[in-house]
């Protein structure tokens, strides 16, 4: 018996954060420009995107603005605006959801849709062409979609043709158009993974799905992490869009009732920083960032007060969040009994979706961390 396939998009936006100036600013269209730069500009700043004009000259994200600048002295950098870029990446899920209901958000410019009870009245190419034309009609965003089984053979696809293509992979086009791919282009497969499998021998994600590389390739990683790529390539990966369990969720809080009231400060921040620390296990499971923290008290009279900061940037730094909350709470706790006690973390990203300024007062912080 034939088992059942089912027909999943991987929705990439094109230069997204380029996009997005070019919406805003129009006359960034017919220019060289890219996004970033760290602080007033200055040339030691890292690009976090950089237009398709601007690619032509050979300048791309991660590339220091001095870099970008010596290959094309006329190119224009703006400044990162995350809040316009949250802003797109709503209005594009949101335009997504009038398809389907089976919406995966990935991080801030991609998606994945299970269309299978769609394709059953309209053909899926003929579907990822309207979508593809309306996203770019409506909301000026050109995107890239890749059609496929699975989760990993769409996300592969969509990445074949940039900007604006649309490309199937089924698994009986695997050896023909993944297998002569490099490795390095692989996803999942990492930048210290790459580097071990090419001084072994692996070169392409032919070579890895070879039987007779096995043995070799078992000596730099798992049995299980093997098995799962090789699952992926062959197209037998994971074919489930599941909205609830990937969703991003806009907040990660924690708050709990206390058993009396309570006016001792030592027990009222032990409290605190017990939901603290599941806030902060939970945010590091999910893989997430917060820029806004706060926290809840309600009094015994029932009297409620919520305070929250916004910090200077994003961060996952458990010393960070502790001194934050820990100086709300001392700041406004007026030594009257607390009822209830919580924590919120709220302003809240995937950390993949984080792009930092780097500048010359954090690049050896940076360098640090990579």
């Amino acid at each position: 018996m034939k088992l059942p396939v089912n027909i999943i998009f991987h929705i990439d936006l094109n230069a997204f954060f380029a996009s997005v100036e070019a919406i805003e600013s129009p006359f960034l269209k017919n220019k060289v420009f890219a996004v970033g730069g760290g602080l007033s500009f200055n040339r030691g700043g890292m690009l976090t995107t950089a237009s398709y004009k601007a690619r032509k000259y050979g300048i791309r994200s991660g590339m220091s603005v001095a870099e970008a600048m010596n290959l094309y002295p006329k190119l224009i950098v703006v400044p990162n605006r995350r809040d316009k870029y949250i802003k797109y990446s709503k209005l594009f899920i949101e335009h997504l959801r009038t398809y389907t209901d089976v919406v995966y958000q990935a991080s801030i410019d991609e998606a994945y849709l299970d269309v299978t009870e769609q394709s059953k009245h309209i053909h899926p190419l003929k579907l990822a062409k309207d979508i593809q034309d309306t996203l770019l009609k409506k909301y000026q965003l050109p995107c890239s979609i890749g059609i496929a089984p699975t989760l990993f053979l769409a996300k592969m696809a969509s990445d074949m043709k940039k900007p604006m293509g649309i490309t199937v992979i089924r698994r009986r086009d695997v050896k023909e158009k993944l297998f002569p791919l490099e490795i390095d282009d692989m996803y999942g497969i990492g930048k210290k993974t790459a580097p071990r499998l090419h001084r072994i021998g692996i070169k392409t994600i032919g070579d890895f799905a070879d039987p007779m590389n096995k043995e070799k390739i078992l000596e730099i990683m798992s049995q299980a992490s093997y098995e799962s790529h090789i699952d992926e390539i062959t197209g037998y990966s994971n074919q489930t869009v599941d909205p609830d369990k990937y969703a991003i969720p806009k907040s990660v809080s924690n708050e709990t009732t206390l058993p009396y009231d309570v006016d001792n400060i030592d027990t009222l921040r032990e409290w605190l920083n017990n939901l603290l620390k599941e806030n902060y296990e939970r945010l590091i499971k999910e893989g997430l960032m917060t820029r806004t923290v706060g926290i809840r008290l309600r009094h015994s009279d029932f009297r409620t007060m919520s305070k929250a900061k916004t910090l200077v940037d994003y961060t996952d730094q458990i010393e960070i969040l502790s001194q934050e909350i820990n100086d709300l709470f001392d700041f406004f706790y007026n030594d009257q009994p607390i009822r209830l006690i919580g924590v919120s973390f709220n302003n809240v990203i995937q950390k993949s979706d984080y792009k930092q300024d780097i500048n010359l007062f954090n690049y050896h912080e940076h360098l640090e961390n990579t």
